[in-house]
């Protein structure tokens, strides 16, 4: 899912508010403990809310995010950005199909710039069964638990691993190659600059100029990845 790769840790803040019963347990004061549940009913409610009705009319958001699932969704500029570059590329091929891996906001704006593009989400959050049968459910702990029509049948594949890790990018590599039509794919990976290597080695790829960006703003530095030369787009291939 779009990224945010980092994990709260409540148990940093938590013990310096805390006090101790004659069993040395140590216990929440009256004072945190109602603060906390006032933090944790805020994160429900943003679960289940709509998105807000002040954003802008030509924003998409696909659905609030989920930072249990590790959502963050991209920024306008980003998102367009990308979805344009695939309907770019969607125009060199003869029959184009799309796999988008774990990046919701990129499909949906992907639909919106143009609703015919052939297109599939491969997602783990099911509230994202509302695309239908663009919808397939996606486990990266299970890579290839896939329908096997979809084997082998994607020239154009966007991804972006849920986390940064080594064991996160392998799965999805395995995935990446499951879902590879033989032939000219061309491959977008968005993920972490701390990837880097891992990206080149797993999959061949380099990174671009162009610098991703999501709507939270998030203390990890992204980037965006390809198996082919962009040329003047996307900032072009970074130089070493």
């Amino acid at each position: 899912m779009e990224t945010a790769k980092h994990t709260v840790q409540y148990d940093a803040v938590l013990p310096a508010a805390a006090t101790a019963n004659d069993d040395d347990t140590p216990t929440l004061s009256s004072h945190t403990l109602e603060a906390l549940k006032e933090f944790l009913a805020e994160q429900s409610r943003a679960q289940t809310e709509a998105p807000s009705a002040t954003a802008a009319e030509d924003d998409v958001a696909p659905v609030s995010e989920d930072w249990r699932l590790s959502q963050f969704w991209y920024n306008r500029e980003t998102a367009e950005t990308v979805a344009n570059e695939v309907l770019n590329l969607c125009r060199l091929i003869d029959s184009p199909a799309v796999a988008c891996i774990a990046c919701p906001t990129l499909y949906a704006y992907l639909k919106k710039i143009d609703p015919n593009v052939p297109a599939q989400i491969l997602e783990y959050d099911k509230r994202f069964e509302q695309y239908g049968s663009e919808f397939t459910f996606y486990d990266y702990n299970l890579p290839e638990d896939l329908p096997s029509s979809m084997k082998h049948s994607y020239p154009i594949i966007v991804a972006d691993p849920p986390y940064l890790s080594q064991e996160c990018l392998e799965k999805v590599a395995q995935t990446i190659s499951f879902l590879t039509r033989p032939g000219q794919t061309y491959l977008l990976l968005l993920t972490g600059e701390v990837q880097r290597d891992r990206a080149s080695k797993l999959l061949g790829l380099r990174p671009c100029a162009f610098r991703p960006e999501h709507s939270s703003k998030l203390g990890n530095e992204f980037r965006l990845y390809t198996n082919y030369d962009p040329g003047t787009k996307l900032g072009g291939w970074e130089q070493v």
